[in-house]
C-alpha cells in the first residue's frame, strides 16, 4: 500500500488529506449517512469509487439536486427489479429521475391497473428491505449486447450510444458517449446478482439507503416519444430523504389536484374543451367569459394609460410574410400546416403576432417624434403543439396573447426596457401575484441570427434592466428565442408553484429583415429596436394560473357573480331582487337565487360557486331597509343598511382585495 493524497472540499472549506490506496469515497465520508455519492473533478461518481492521488472530492447529500437525483433513479431501478418480478415477461425501456419523481417505460402485454401498482410498491419495499448493493461495472459495446440479449429497447439505446440526447427523454441516464456501464443488485448476505440494468449511474450504496417512496400512476407512453413507435406502460413514483417529506409532498399534490383548473373549470362552469371542435382548443362559457372580460379591459385600460396603442390582425396570413420574419426557418414544425389557396398560394395561422405589427409600423413613414411608438393586440395565434403536451388551458393550440411590440430608438431602449419591466410587474400584482424571480434567456449557440456584438450588447442591457428591480435574477443559458435574448417573470402561485408569466424580448434582428426604417432628427433614416413583450403570456393560461392560484374563489372584481341575493323565504325574493338591481345599476354582478331550495342549501350552493359576499334578507332586514352580509369565511355581519351594503361591495370592488 501507498500513500494517496486527497482535498475534501466542503462549499469553501477543503481539508487535505492522505489516505491509502484503496480508499473509497465511502471512507472518506464514514459516518456520515446523508452523503449518497461524490464529486470528482466535476463528475458524479458512487461512494464506492476509490480515490485517486491529487483528487479533489466533494460529499453529495441526498437533499441536494443531484442527491435527489441519485434517489429517484435508484428507486427506479427498485421498481423495475420488482415489476420484472412480478411480470417476468416485462420488457424494460427507460427510467430517468425527473422533477420529483422518477418514471420507468415497460413493454407488457396487458396495461398495468391500480391493483398492480400496489403489488409493484409491495415487492419494491420487500427489495428496499432486503439491502441489495448496487455495484457498477464497465462492459464493451459487445458485451452489453450479449447479457442484455432478451432486452431489445436496451438493444437499441446501445447502438445509439453517442447520441442519446437525441435518442429520447432520459436516455442520457443510460447511455452517452463514453464507456458502457451496467449496474448490478447484489444480495447483501451472499454477493449473488439478483437484477441488472444498463445505466450510467451514479447510485445509492444500497436500496436500504431509500427512505421513502410511492408510486404514483401509470400511463401510455411512445418508445422514444414518437408515435410512430410502439406504445410503452410508463409508471411514475416519487422518492423523498425523509417519510416527512414524502407525506409533505403527497399533500401538497393532493392540494394540487383540488386546484387543477380543468376540474374548477367543469365544477364552476367557466370553460370546457369539446371534442368536437379539438384538443387545445378551449371555449369559455357566460361565467367564464365575464371573468376574461374583466381581465381583459383592466388590462387594456392599463395599457391604454400607458401609452400603448391597439391594433387588430387578421388569424391567417401567406407564407412569404413568415419566410421574411424567419419563423419558417425556425418554427415551422409548431405551426399548423399550411392551406393552398388563390392557385397554390401557401397560407398559414399565425402562430405569432409580431410580423404583422411589423408591417404596420412600416405601413407610413414614421418620425423619430412617434418613439416609442407602443403597439398592442388581443391576437389569437395556433400552435400545432403535440397531444402529448397538450395540457386544459396552460398548453393550448389556439390561445390569445395580450401581444405589445415596442418601436424605440437606440438611446431609448434601456428606459423603454425598464418601464416595461416596471410595468409588467405592478400590473401582475393588481392581480394578486406578488412572489416573483427574473430568469435571464441568452444566446443558443445553436440556433440565433445576427452578430454576436449586437447579441452581447442587448443581454447586457436586459441584465443591467432586471438588476434594477432588486429580485432575483437566475441564468438561462441558450434558451433565448433565436432572434434575441429575453427576460421571463417567473411567480410563485398560493401554494409555491413556480410559472413562467410575462417576457421580454429584446430584438435588432426582425427590424433588419423588415427594413424598418425611422427619420431621424437629423434626416437621415435608422434603423428602430423592437421589444417583444407578452404580458400574460396568454390570457388562456393566465386565467388558468389565478384560477389555481385563487382555487377557483376569486377576488370580487374578478368573480364572475360578486354577489347572491339569499331570501329567508319567498316573501323576501322582490326585496332582494330590489336591491340587486340597484347594485347591478352601479356596475356590480349580483344574483338573486329564487329556487325553490331551502335557505341553507341556498348557502350550500352559494359557498360550492365560491361567490365572494351572500346577501341575506328575512321580515326584520326588509323592515329596516337593510341586509345581512355572509361573507366566504362564513362570518355575518347583520342589518347593515342597503345603500352601505352595496358601497361596501363596490368598495372591495375597486380596491381588488381578496375577501
Amino acid at each position: 500500500m501507498s500513500d494517496v493524497r486527497v482535498t475534501v472540499q466542503r462549499d469553501s472549506e477543503r481539508e487535505e488529506r492522505v489516505v491509502t490506496t484503496g480508499t473509497t469515497a465511502a471512507d472518506l465520508f464514514q459516518g456520515e449517512r446523508s452523503v449518497v455519492a461524490a464529486r470528482v473533478a466535476g463528475e458524479l461518481k458512487d461512494l464506492a469509487y476509490e480515490v485517486a492521488d491529487g483528487d479533489a472530492v466533494e460529499p453529495v447529500e441526498i437533499t441536494s439536486e443531484d442527491g435527489l437525483n441519485i434517489l429517484r433513479h435508484s428507486t427506479a431501478h427498485v421498481m423495475a427489479q420488482a415489476v420484472q418480478e412480478l411480470f417476468p415477461d416485462a420488457k424494460l425501456g427507460i427510467g430517468p429521475p425527473i422533477k420529483d419523481g422518477f418514471y420507468y417505460d415497460f413493454d407488457v402485454e396487458t396495461p398495468f391497473h391500480p391493483d398492480d401498482l400496489k403489488r409493484i410498491e409491495k415487492k419494491m419495499q420487500e427489495i428496499q428491505k432486503r439491502g441489495q448493493k448496487f455495484a457498477r461495472r464497465a462492459v464493451s459495446d459487445d458485451a452489453a449486447r450479449e447479457e442484455l440479449a432478451d432486452e431489445p429497447y436496451k438493444l437499441e439505446l446501445i447502438g445509439l450510444k453517442g447520441s442519446a440526447a437525441d435518442a429520447a427523454e432520459g436516455a442520457s441516464a443510460e447511455v452517452g458517449a463514453g464507456e458502457l456501464t451496467i449496474y448490478d443488485n447484489l444480495d447483501a448476505k451472499t454477493g449473488d446478482l439478483c437484477w441488472k440494468d444498463l445505466c450510467r449511474g451514479p447510485h445509492l450504496p444500497s436500496t436500504r439507503a431509500i427512505p421513502a417512496f410511492k408510486l404514483m400512476r401509470s400511463a401510455a407512453a411512445y418508445w422514444r416519444g414518437s408515435e410512430k413507435n410502439k406504445q410503452l406502460q410508463r409508471i411514475y413514483g416519487t422518492a423523498w430523504p425523509t417519510k416527512d417529506e414524502l407525506k409533505a409532498h403527497l399533500e401538497f399534490l393532493a392540494e394540487a389536484e383540488k386546484r387543477d383548473h380543468r376540474k374548477l373549470g367543469a365544477e364552476l362552469d367557466l370553460f370546457s374543451v369539446p371534442e368536437d371542435i379539438g384538443s387545445g382548443l378551449a371555449v369559455f362559457h357566460p361565467k367564464g367569459g365575464i371573468i376574461r372580460r374583466v381581465m381583459e379591459d383592466y388590462s387594456r385600460r392599463r395599457h391604454e394609460e400607458s401609452g400603448y396603442e391597439f391594433v387588430y390582425t387578421p388569424h391567417a396570413t401567406k407564407g412569404k410574410l413568415f419566410e421574411k420574419s424567419g419563423h419558417l426557418d425556425w418554427y415551422a414544425d409548431g405551426m399548423y400546416p399550411p392551406m393552398q389557396l388563390d392557385e397554390g398560394i401557401d397560407y398559414y395561422l399565425k402562430p405569432m403576432n409580431c410580423p404583422m405589427h411589423n408591417l404596420i409600423f412600416d405601413a407610413r413613414g414614421r418620425s423619430y417624434r412617434e418613439l416609442p411608438l407602443r403597439l398592442f393586440e388581443f391576437g389569437t395565434v395556433y400552435r400545432y403543439e403535440k397531444s402529448g403536451v397538450v395540457h386544459g388551458l396552460t398548453r393550448a393550440r389556439g390561445f390569445t396573447q395580450d401581444d405589445a411590440h415596442i418601436y424605440c430608438t437606440r438611446e431609448q431602449m434601456a428606459d423603454e426596457l425598464d418601464a416595461t419591466l416596471t410595468f409588467v410587474l405592478d400590473l401582475l400584482r393588481d392581480y394578486g401575484l406578488t412572489d416573483f424571480y427574473l430568469e435571464l434567456s441568452t444566446k443558443d449557440p445553436e440556433k440565433f441570427v445576427g452578430s454576436d456584438e449586437t447579441w452581447e450588447e442587448a443581454t447586457e442591457t436586459l441584465r443591467k434592466v432586471a438588476e434594477k428591480q432588486g429580485l432575483p435574477l437566475v441564468p438561462d443559458p441558450g434558451g433565448a428565442a433565436f432572434y434575441g435574448p429575453k427576460i421571463s417573470v417567473q411567480t410563485k402561485d398560493a401554494i409555491g408553484r413556480t410559472w413562467q408569466m410575462s417576457t421580454i424580448q429584446l430584438d435588432f434582428n426582425l427590424p433588419e429583415r423588415f427594413d424598418l426604417e425611422y427619420t431621424s432628427a437629423d434626416g437621415s433614416k435608422q434603423r428602430p429596436v423592437m421589444v417583444h413583450r407578452a404580458l400574460f403570456g396568454s390570457i388562456e393560461r393566465f386565467f388558468a394560473v389565478l384560477l389555481e392560484h385563487y382555487a377557483g374563489a376569486f377576488p370580487a372584481w374578478l368573480a364572475p357573480v360578486q354577489a347572491t341575493g339569499i331570501p329567508i323565504g319567498d316573501a323576501h325574493v322582490p326585496y332582494l331582487q330590489e336591491f340587486a338591481a340597484e347594485a347591478k345599476a352601479k356596475g356590480l354582478r349580483v344574483e338573486v337565487d329564487s329556487s325553490s331550495d331551502r335557505m341553507q342549501k341556498k348557502i350550500r350552493n352559494a359557498q360550492k360557486s365560491k361567490v365572494p359576499f351572500m346577501i341575506i334578507a328575512g321580515d326584520e332586514d326588509v323592515a329596516h331597509g337593510a341586509v345581512s352580509f355572509r361573507y366566504r369565511d362564513g362570518s355575518q355581519k347583520n342589518g347593515i343598511p342597503r345603500e352601505e351594503a352595496i358601497a361596501e361591495l363596490l368598495d372591495v370592488v375597486e380596491r381588488r382585495v381578496q375577501v
